[in-house]
C-alpha cells in the first residue's frame, strides 16, 4: 500500500495542468521580448513597463514616465492591488478601449480611476473599476460621461 502511494505521489506535478473543456490557451503575436504582462516575479518597474508599451518608437518621455510613477503611487493608496497588478489591468483596459476606438493613455486611465476610487472614501478593487469603465464605454458613452457615471456610483457607496 505504501509503495502504491509513493508511486502515485511521485507522479504528481509531472502532468500538464488540466484546462476546462473548450478553452484555448492565450496566444500573442507580439515579439517574445515584449511582455504582455508583468509576472509576479518580474522586477521591472511597473511605470517603466507601461511607458515602454506606450512608446511606439522605443523612446520614453521622462515626463510621461514621471507621471506614470506618480499616478501608480497615488493609486496604491486607493486600491487593494499592488502597482504591478494595476499596471497589468491598465494595459488590459487600454487594449480593450483601443478595440472600440477609444484610445486612452495609461497615466490618464490610472489617474482618472484613482480619483473615482478616492471619492468613494475607501480602497477599491482596480480590476473591478476597470471592468465597470469598459462596460460603460462599450455602451457608447464618451469618456467624460462614463467617468461621471462611475464617480456618482462610487461616491454613493456606504462610507466606512
Amino acid at each position: 500500500m505504501l509503495g502504491l502511494l509513493t508511486v502515485l505521489l511521485a507522479g504528481c506535478g509531472e502532468e500538464a495542468p488540466e484546462r476546462e473543456p473548450g478553452t484555448v490557451a492565450a496566444r500573442s503575436d507580439r515579439p517574445a521580448d515584449a511582455a504582455d504582462w508583468l509576472g509576479p516575479t518580474d522586477t521591472t518597474d511597473p511605470a517603466l513597463w507601461l511607458a515602454r508599451r506606450a512608446a511606439s518608437d522605443g523612446s520614453i518621455d521622462p515626463a510621461a514616465l514621471g507621471g506614470l510613477k506618480a499616478n501608480l503611487a497615488a493609486a496604491r493608496q486607493s486600491f487593494v492591488e499592488d502597482p504591478r497588478m494595476i499596471a497589468n489591468r491598465t494595459a488590459q483596459l487600454e487594449t480593450m478601449l483601443a478595440e472600440i476606438g477609444a484610445a486612452e493613455a495609461p497615466a490618464t486611465l490610472i489617474g482618472d480611476l484613482t480619483g473615482i476610487a478616492a471619492a468613494s472614501g475607501r480602497r477599491q478593487l482596480y480590476g473591478e473599476l476597470c471592468q465597470h469603465y469598459i462596460t460603460i464605454r462599450r455602451t457608447g458613452l464618451p469618456r467624460d460621461a462614463a467617468l461621471a457615471r462611475l464617480r456618482a456610483r462610487y461616491t454613493a457607496q456606504d462610507r466606512p
